[in-house]
């Protein structure tokens, strides 16, 4: 009997992926809060993960293509697979200069982004804790 990870982690595995990337485009947007007309971004978290899930679901994942001559490729739910279109933030108060990113927002963003992310490293790792011991018998 062969151990599925697809199962035993579920949608956890993704997650953590997109977690990864909305924490990079965060401290992207943090380190740009000088910079003249930088538009601050932002990964929508529920629908990339939800269209990751319907993949997983389905084993089919729409790739986006930008050449009719690129190939299809099998089910990879990795984070490069995933469509993350990044979103553009609204401003409470735009800047003279047109930069558009808020400090204060990004910053609360990226620790709340930062602690889920812990959390589902967390979890992920009690899994596969749980996954060895049932391996060794218990022990």
């Amino acid at each position: 009997m062969s151990i599925n990870f697809d199962k035993a982690l579920g949608i956890h595995e993704q997650a953590l992926q997109v977690r990864h990337k909305r924490n990079e485009v965060l401290a992207t947007n943090i380190a740009n809060a000088d910079t003249p007309g930088y538009k601050a971004q932002d990964i929508d978290f529920k629908a990339v993960l939800s269209q990751s899930a319907a993949a997983t679901q389905s084993t089919q994942l729409a790739m986006r293509t930008t050449n009719s001559g690129h190939m299809q490729v099998a089910t990879d739910v990795s984070a490069d697979a995933l469509s993350m279109d990044l979103k553009y933030r609204v401003p409470t108060q735009p800047s003279e200069d047109g930069n558009t990113v808020d400090t204060h927002v990004e910053q609360a963003e990226f620790a709340d982004n930062a602690m889920r992310y812990q959390a589902t490293l967390s979890f992920l790792g009690s899994r596969f804790s749980g996954m060895k011991s049932i391996l060794q018998g218990g022990r």
